[in-house]
């Protein structure tokens, strides 16, 4: 899997935002004097193949994460596009062509709002791992630096793994005693890393 299926496997908040400016678009587009498809159908095209792709590269390959992660994306693109439209076409005032009472339009209100809601909370907590992630890898980053040479040591290679907070480093040189090593250990409290290995 390359980046481009990847980035479609962890949708976040900012996918939502995407997918209701997306929506809100192709709504203006639609709803213009001079009407035309071009806006819509890149909406389309960007918004609701590349996950449904995804998703079927996740079950062909049998990795159900990529599966969930793209349908979610995919269902997060179609309702928050959706949505938008409803909310354009309300301000906009187009005609309504069935006639709906008020109790079924309160029912019908009260269902978007529970699947709006269900739909947003995840990508919110998504989008929150996301900033946790990109801040440790980015503390860790400032930690390597500053733990690049230790007494005639240097390090050769590191990996930061951000999902189970483990950084592992090898360095080239005299072998590191314990008290090196704690140090080491230690100063990575310095750089807001704590609970890491």
């Amino acid at each position: 899997a390359h980046s481009e299926l990847l980035a479609r496997t962890s949708p976040t908040i900012y996918d939502v935002l995407i997918a209701l400016f997306g929506g809100l678009a192709g709504i203006v587009a639609i709803s213009s004097k001079n009407k035309g498809n071009v806006i819509p159908g890149v909406a389309i095209a960007t918004a609701l193949m590349p996950p449904l792709c995804t998703a079927g590269y996740g079950l062909a390959t049998s990795q159900y994460n990529y599966f969930l992660g793209a349908f979610y994306l995919f269902t997060i693109n179609t309702v928050f596009i959706a949505f938008s439209a409803l909310i354009i076409s309300q301000i906009l005032k187009f005609p309504i062509t069935t006639i709906v009472n008020s109790s079924q339009r309160k029912r019908i209100n009260r269902w978007i709002s529970i699947v709006i809601t269900i739909i947003f909370i995840p990508s919110v907590y998504f989008g929150y791992n996301l900033v946790q992630k990109e801040k440790f890898i980015e503390n860790a980053n400032k930690y390597l630096r500053s733990i690049n040479v230790v007494d005639g040591s240097y390090l050769l290679k590191n990996t930061i793994n951000a999902d189970k907070r483990i950084i592992s480093l090898v360095y080239g040189g005299q072998l590191l005693n314990e008290t090196q090593k704690n140090e080491i250990k230690e100063r990575a409290k310095s750089f807001s890393l704590k609970n890491v290995e």
